[in-house]
């Protein structure tokens, strides 16, 4: 706790001194009589010290006592998160830009504007589509405090990176003697922010290992089956009926089996489940092509695998369902659960063991999205997901929960220091506002 402490010492007598010299700058000689805006320059100046940051303009919509509760969440999980509460009137053009320049992070800025949010990532730490997800979440809160706890408390599982080394360094630009006051206690928490931030590390880190170890019994289970269909088909590449086109799907299923295992063998973290099942849904596919040749059939359109259950593989069409107390979608199916519903009956649903029983793997936990991830693609799963577990932490957009996601067009991003080496403008474009256009329904 004695970091924290630290930080909120040094806050507090920082917080005065700011909003005092903002006050002065606004009423010098030569300002207008509107207030001036405080320059995006101070502001990511700020953010380079602490992940939150309130205009003194805007001080009626987060108070300092939440303020720092918000940052404090935010610097204890060691993610590049960023807050910004601005007034109403603050010039909106190029600010997320200007923002992410000025600061020089690379991470997650979501700005407060009056009763406006909106967000912006690098797409290192988050994707496009994740961050407007994300932002439709939260555009229905009522209050800043609300909206803002919302909007970190799904982003810090979420984004990809850690914070920058200048918060752990404890607001380096304060005044001397806002210093000088804090000194002895910074003495004495110095070593506790470190160990707290290794801490943290090490409590992801197990979180991921106890979530993989989950993931296993089920990923074990879909290459288990697999495998089980390969000693199933009846089908030698030198029998006289073979030709070379059913020897390439034989040999592709085959590798796909071997990859699947590789992968898993290889698996350090949930996120690395992904290749498994997208290796598993291509060797599916490869079979399914080798039967429609040896039958003569025409060769089936490439589908995504049976929402119901992937191990039944390629669907073959999309159906209208509803789950129990649920909002209907179109789903795809396999042939057998097509008939099922068409009958009446229930689709042969895939569950797993959780804490509370079993469950379909949609309610299962957020350590399921990069395993749905890889077996469904990002095109078609907020659609699928609508109103689900998994569903609702994509719109967060938590899909994958704290595990990197394994899925969206993250980047090999290994922290969020200062630098300007990932930024990429092209992800901070667009008008205050347009990422709240973001369907989802969720």
């Amino acid at each position: 706790m004695a970091d924290i402490r630290v930080r909120v010492l040094i806050r507090l007598l920082v917080a005065p001194v700011v909003a005092a010299l903002a006050v002065l700058m606004a009423g010098a000689p030569g300002a207008s009589g509107a207030q001036a805006a405080t320059d995006v320059s101070e502001i990511g100046a700020a953010l380079r010290e602490s992940p939150v940051y309130v205009d003194p303009a805007a001080s009626d919509l987060l108070s300092s006592a939440d303020a720092e509760a918000l940052a404090d969440k935010i610097e204890d999980s060691d993610e590049p998160v960023f807050v910004a509460v601005l007034p109403a009137d603050y010039p909106t053009q190029n600010l997320f830009q200007n923002l992410r320049t000025e600061t020089g992070v690379t991470g997650l800025y979501g700005v407060r504007l009056g009763d406006r949010f909106d967000a912006r990532a690098d797409s290192s730490v988050l994707s496009r589509q994740g961050v407007n997800n994300l932002v439709t979440a939260v555009q229905g809160a009522g209050d800043a405090k609300a909206q803002l706890n919302d909007f970190v408390d799904d982003a810090l599982r979420s984004v990809r990176g850690s914070g920058p080394s200048s918060w752990d360094a404890g607001d380096a630009s304060v005044p001397t003697g806002a210093l000088i006051t804090a000194g002895a206690v910074v003495a004495v928490g110095g070593a506790g922010v470190y160990a707290l931030s290794r801490r943290n590390r090490r409590r992801r880190e197990e979180e991921q290992r106890e979530a993989l170890e989950r993931l296993r019994v089920v990923v074990d289970e879909d290459i288990t089956a697999f495998g089980e269909e390969l000693d199933r088909l009846d089908f030698h590449p030198a029998e006289p009926r073979a030709d070379d086109a059913m020897r390439t799907d034989y040999a592709h299923a085959l590798d796909a089996y071997e990859q699947a295992k590789t992968f898993m063998a290889d698996a350090r973290g949930p996120e690395d489940v992904r290749a498994v099942t997208q290796a598993l849904e291509d060797g599916r596919f490869s079979l399914a092509q080798l039967s429609a040749r040896r039958e003569g059939r025409a060769l089936p359109e490439r589908r995504p695998p049976c929402f119901f259950d992937p191990r039944h593989g390629p669907s073959v069409a999309d159906v209208t369902w509803t789950p129990p107390g649920g909002a209907t979608r179109q789903v795809p199916v396999c042939a057998a659960d097509r008939t099922r519903l068409s009958d009446g009956r229930d689709p042969m649903i895939r569950e797993v063991d959780t804490e509370y029983g079993r469950r379909p793997y949609w309610d299962a936990g957020p350590a399921y999205g990069p395993w749905a991830g890889g077996y469904f693609g990002g095109g078609i799963l907020p659609g699928l997901l609508v109103g689900t577990m998994l569903g609702s932490m994509m719109a967060g957009p938590a899909y994958g929960a704290g595990y990197g996601a394994g899925y969206g067009d993250f980047g090999g991003h290994e922290g969020g220091d200062v630098s300007g080496a990932d930024f990429d403008p092209g992800d901070f474009g667009g008008g205050f506002g347009g990422g709240g256009d973001f369907g989802g329904g969720f």
